[in-house]
């Protein structure tokens, strides 16, 4: 088990903090406007991202949030691998998961969040 503590988010736009850790990029598409220097990124997992079927479908509506857990979840499920990668990193020190939705309460990092931390086992 991880302690909730150990797996933060983080939006791409504000600036990092020394108590982030680990910082790893958790989406498809690299943040607009944001400078590679400015991001202090440890790595950009791409793979830990909704498929780019399903980030279009979702198209941040919050009318389709449940479905677009469920489907993320199902995705998920279908390559662990990767997931445990960052799990095997958060059980040694922080993670911060960046992001770059503007939507702080429908985005894919909380669903990947609470993955991560075995809430859906």
């Amino acid at each position: 088990m991880i302690a909730s503590s150990r797996i933060r988010i983080k939006r791409a736009y504000d600036p990092p903090e020394p108590g982030d850790g680990t910082r790893l990029l958790v989406d498809r598409l690299w943040p607009r406007g944001l400078r590679k220097e400015d991001a202090a990124l440890q790595g950009w997992e791409k793979d830990l991202a909704p498929s780019t079927r399903l980030r279009q479908w979702f198209g941040h509506d919050p009318a389709r949030w449940e479905e677009f857990r469920r489907r993320y979840l199902a995705e998920m499920a279908l390559n662990p691998e990767p997931f445990e990668a960052v799990r095997k990193l958060a059980r040694s020190g922080t993670v911060t998961l960046v992001y770059a939705a503007r939507d702080e309460a429908h985005n894919h990092v909380l669903v990947l969040r609470d993955f991560l931390l075995g809430k859906f086992s």
